[in-house]
């Protein structure tokens, strides 16, 4: 039953990806077969392996021990508050380490490791994915650097390009997470499905963006010019990313403040005149999505109501929704891991704010275009999110 559902769910998204492709004719289904089969047997390894198993712990193990450390240096500077109560304070707990986290990454930039994994990764991708090179360097360093600083490191190519390949490099902006706020995900929801989250959304990318924005680059066209960051001090470079993460988790933390205190008014007014909370409302109609996905028919109003909140505010506001859930354990272990795997992304209305203004400071005529596709941007990024949950699904 479970194989059968996740056929329709198949269909659904790619049907609703073929429904927004503006090229049809172009679209190579050979390169999009390849990617569903890797998906399919790397959420296996993932989900269903020994090695998988032990690679995830190692991983989630590894952020652990990260977060250890950066809980020293939170204890030393808000007075023991942290220790004292940790799992109540939100903001000390999991996004504070983002401080710590940014600035790891920072180190690794500066000593090269970075963007040397990156790169070759990068080229690995294309070789599979049938697309640019510039495209898969800038899906892996999506995953690393973060939606917007990603541009950055290609900002003397921004400006050259046509529409279809800018396009893609929003999607895939868009449809993974920085590597930054991994660990702040690992403390809300269970780290197996984040990490298998991350490793499908990095082929899920490309494949729906192959169906609604199909094109080949030519060998000409396909040149990577990374643009190396100024020479800089070693400290003037982590205080540089310390401050960057430090701003991150400010800006979470208002976000989550507006959004939160939004959606209970919502809640409430929408209790008051029609009986039933904006969230419940969300998910009747989120709910076909999350059947299809291959969520239980008693969890889908639930697990829609989730979904929609994700889109409609962003990722951490759903995922606090979701871990109170999974505390309470209203939820079955299958709607747990799906609705995990679709919230790991920056899949949501803000986003394309984020991703608009990113390009636009460094070209203000491309920035403009990506404003006008924003919308199909989240629409082709929350596909990413299904065609994610639903494979992982298969094997939960």
């Amino acid at each position: 039953m479970n194989i059968l559902i996740a056929l329709i769910g198949l269909a659904v998204v790619f049907g609703l990806a073929f429904v927004a492709s503006n090229g049809r004719k172009k679209i190579r289904y050979r390169p999009l077969i390849i990617m569903v089969v890797l998906q399919a047997l790397l959420a296996f390894l993932l989900l269903n392996t020994v090695l998988g198993t032990t690679l995830i712990s190692a991983f989630a193990t590894t952020f652990e021990t990260l977060l250890g450390y950066a809980y020293e240096g939170i204890g030393f500077v808000f007075g023991g508050i942290l220790a004292e109560n940790r799992a109540s304070i939100f903001f000390l707990n999991v996004l504070m380490p983002i401080v710590f986290i940014s600035a790891l990454i920072g180190i690794l930039q500066y000593i090269r490791v970075l963007p040397f994994i990156i790169r070759y990764i990068g080229l690995v991708l294309s070789k599979i994915n049938g697309m640019g090179k510039l495209e898969s360097y800038n899906a892996v360093a999506s995953a690393i650097l973060g939606q917007s600083e990603v541009f950055i490191s290609v900002k003397k190519q921004i400006g050259l390009l046509p529409k279809h390949r800018l396009y893609t490099l929003c999607a895939s902006a868009m449809s993974t997470v920085s590597m930054s706020i991994v660990g702040a995900y690992m403390g809300l929801i269970p780290p197996r499905y984040v990490v298998t989250a991350l490793v499908l959304n990095l082929f899920g990318g490309f494949i729906i963006a192959s169906i609604i924005n199909p094109y080949k680059v030519e060998a000409e066209e396909d040149i990577l010019e990374v643009q190396q960051e100024e020479k800089q001090s070693f400290f003037e470079m982590l205080g540089e990313y310390i401050m960057d993460g430090f701003k991150v988790a400010i800006v979470v933390a208002a976000m989550l403040i507006g959004f939160v205190a939004l959606i209970a008014m919502l809640n409430g007014i929408f209790g008051a005149i029609f009986g039933i909370t904006f969230q419940e409302l969300l998910g009747y109609v989120f709910s076909p999505l999350a059947f299809v996905m291959g969520v239980p028919w008693h969890d889908a109003v639930t697990a829609g109501s989730i979904m929609a909140t994700k889109l409609m505010t962003n990722e951490f506001t759903a995922m606090l929704d979701l871990q109170g859930l999974i505390k309470a354990g209203t939820l079955s272990e299958r709607t747990v891991g799906i609705v995990s795997v679709f919230l790991v992304s920056f899949a949501n209305f803000s986003s394309i704010g984020i991703i608009a203004g990113a390009v636009k400071g460094l070209h203000e005529k491309q920035g403009n275009v990506v404003a006008k596709f924003g919308l199909k941007l989240l629409y082709g990024a929350t596909l990413v999110s299904m065609l994610s949950a639903i494979i992982a699904g298969l094997f939960i």
